[in-house]
């Protein structure tokens, strides 16, 4: 029975630190722009074997992310846009990949590529990497997507490409490492989403809510050390009556 006490407290509080660390995520990226937050949960899981059936541990898990629009703020870059209500930008990976990302932050590299922050290059409704002609001049994302520019040796804007802007179903969407997300599906891009040029989202962490769960995870997690401190007292005290009993 004692061995019992001590594995449920044990992965009680083995989970309460996954919580724990997943919150501090959520707090350290309180200023990334798109930054969704990261939820968390416990669940019951069955232990298998002989003599188990009645049995079973928790575990934490990271159901999915809080799709909240984040609070949209004004920059004046031309090359920054957040996207109203659902959608997502589409950027491509180190590894090649097509990932997904609310963040809008952009800039042209030295080859006149669009680049997030990260340096990821941000792609077209054909699926490529966007790339500016180099010495263009009044570069402009508009409120459909599509990136006008005034080219080397021309007076007027002219259309360049559009970015693809998609809105998978979000069971469907799995967050990576890096923080991008990425689909089981292929995704086309779509022509209703609409963005805010010159403005970017900021990420949806609220700072008060997230200090009252370290609060409550820290607690928790005491609590089951409490237990298992408790399963060491009651086994030395079985031992000692065990002793007793022989003499």
């Amino acid at each position: 029975m004692i061995d019992r006490f001590v594995f449920t407290a044990m992965t009680g509080a083995k989970s309460a630190m996954g919580q724990l660390a997943t919150t501090s995520h959520n707090m350290a990226n309180l200023q990334t722009p798109g930054f969704r937050e990261m939820l968390s949960s416990f669940r019951a899981v069955p232990v298998m074997g002989g003599s188990a059936d009645s049995r079973a541990f928790v575990i934490d898990s990271t159901p999915g992310a809080d799709w909240t629009p984040g609070a949209v703020s004004a920059t004046g870059n031309p090359l920054d846009a957040a996207i109203q209500n659902e959608g997502l930008f589409a950027v491509q990976r180190t590894d090649g990949q097509e990932a997904y990302t609310r963040a809008g932050k952009f800039h042209m590299d030295a080859q006149g590529f669009l680049v997030t922050s990260s340096g990821l290059n941000v792609l077209n409704e054909q699926g490529l990497s966007i790339q500016i002609p180099v010495g263009s001049q009044d570069v402009v994302i508009q409120p459909n997507g599509t990136i006008t520019a005034m080219l080397p040796g021309q007076k007027f804007e002219t259309p360049v490409t559009r970015l693809k802007l998609v809105n998978p179903a979000l069971h469907t969407l799995e967050r990576q490492a890096d923080g991008l997300f990425t689909s089981t599906e292929n995704l086309e891009s779509l022509d209703d989403i609409r963005l805010v040029p010159g403005s970017l989202e900021g990420s949806n962490v609220s700072a008060a809510q997230a200090m009252v769960q370290m609060i409550a995870q820290n607690r928790l997690f005491d609590l089951n050390i409490r237990l298992v401190q408790m399963a060491e007292q009651n086994s030395k005290s079985a031992g000692t009556l065990m002793s007793l009993s022989r003499v």
